[in-house]
C-alpha cells in the first residue's frame, strides 16, 4: 500500500530517467494533446478515441482499439473488460470527457491493470481545452 492508501501503485517520483515507459507514455501525451488541440474539447469519448486511433498511425505508435480480455471468477469467465485502446502493447489508453480524474478513475484503471496483465495506464481527459491526464502503474504483477 502507498503513502496514499491505494494498493497496487507506485510513486515514480525517484529519478525521470527510470520512468516505466517513459518514452511510450511521452510519445502518447503528445499524440493525445495533437487530438485535442484539433478535434477540441468537451465531445463524447468515442471521437477522441478514434481520432487517437488515426493520430497513433500518423505517429508510428502501434495500437489495439476495443481488444477483449476476459474477467474470471473462481475459474469461470464472469464478463470481459474491452480497454479503448492500447499502445504499444503495453500502455492502457482510457479517454476520458469529465470534470475530473477522480480516485474512481484511477480505481478503475488499477482494475484494467490487473485484468489486462498490464503495468502502465494513461487516462486522458478531454473536457477543457488545457489537458488533464494522469499516468498510473500497477506494480502488483511482472510482465
Amino acid at each position: 500500500m502507498d503513502a496514499n492508501g491505494r494498493e497496487g501503485t507506485r510513486i515514480e517520483a525517484m529519478n525521470p530517467d527510470e520512468l516505466l515507459l517513459k518514452d511510450e507514455v511521452f510519445r502518447i501525451v503528445g499524440a493525445v494533446m495533437e487530438v485535442l488541440n484539433l478535434v477540441g474539447p468537451g465531445l463524447h469519448e468515442k471521437p477522441y478515441e478514434n481520432a487517437l486511433v488515426v493520430e497513433f498511425k500518423l505517429r508510428g505508435i502501434p495500437c489495439e482499439q476495443q481488444r477483449r480480455f476476459p474477467v474470471i471468477y473462481k475459474g469461470v469467465q464472469v464478463s470481459e473488460y474491452v480497454p479503448d485502446l492500447i499502445a504499444f502493447g503495453a500502455v492502457i489508453v482510457d479517454t476520458k470527457v469529465i470534470d475530473r480524474i477522480s480516485d474512481h478513475e484511477r480505481g478503475l484503471m488499477l482494475n484494467y491493470l490487473r485484468i489486462t496483465g498490464l503495468q502502465v495506464g494513461v487516462i486522458p481527459n478531454f473536457k477543457r481545452a488545457k489537458l488533464e491526464w494522469e499516468r498510473i502503474v500497477c506494480s502488483d504483477h511482472a510482465r
